[in-house]
């Protein structure tokens, strides 16, 4: 990580409403010959357009203040959308019951309900289909370091 980024990151925690919300990503990129600076914050319990809002003013005026970003640039301060990976425990930790689909290194896939996180990992419950029968849904320990992506599965039920 850039001393760039490592710096907006600890301007955007100390800006972050309360313990609920954490930071998920800080990317900078070019958007039409200017630098965008992509911010993505989480919360336990969601997070709101005021809380996103308030975050981008903060940082801005703190940006501006320290001349951080010299050139001009754009600042998008978000939550991270449904079909963006989970990165964090943390995000998994509030994704508990939800269904997951997880694309490990090996390129298998799993579909299943979290159960639980762990230091290392989290449990899944798969549904396992045998020929003939009803399926059986089976606990599988998944390493963080096993997954290459992990997808929160939308059910519209």
């Amino acid at each position: 990580m850039t001393d760039l980024k490592r710096s907006i990151e600890e301007l955007v925690e100390k800006h972050l409403p309360d313990g609920n919300h954490f930071v998920v990503e800080v990317s900078i990129s070019e958007k039409g010959g200017k630098k965008l600076l992509s911010i993505l914050v989480d919360a336990d319990a969601g997070v709101t357009i005021q809380a996103c809002a308030k975050i981008s003013r903060a940082v801005s005026e703190e940006i501006e203040a320290k001349e951080l970003m010299p050139d001009a640039y754009i600042l998008e301060v978000s939550s991270p959308g449904v079909d963006y990976p989970l990165s964090s425990r943390r995000q998994f930790q509030k994704n508990i019951d939800r269904n997951l689909k997880i694309t490990l290194t090996d390129g298998k896939e799993l579909v299943g309900k979290l159960l639980e996180v762990t230091e290392s990992g989290i449990k899944l419950a798969v549904a396992k289909k045998e020929k003939g029968k009803k399926a059986v849904e089976e606990e599988t320990q998944v390493l963080f370091e096993d997954m290459k992506k992990s997808i929160v599965q939308v059910s519209f039920k």
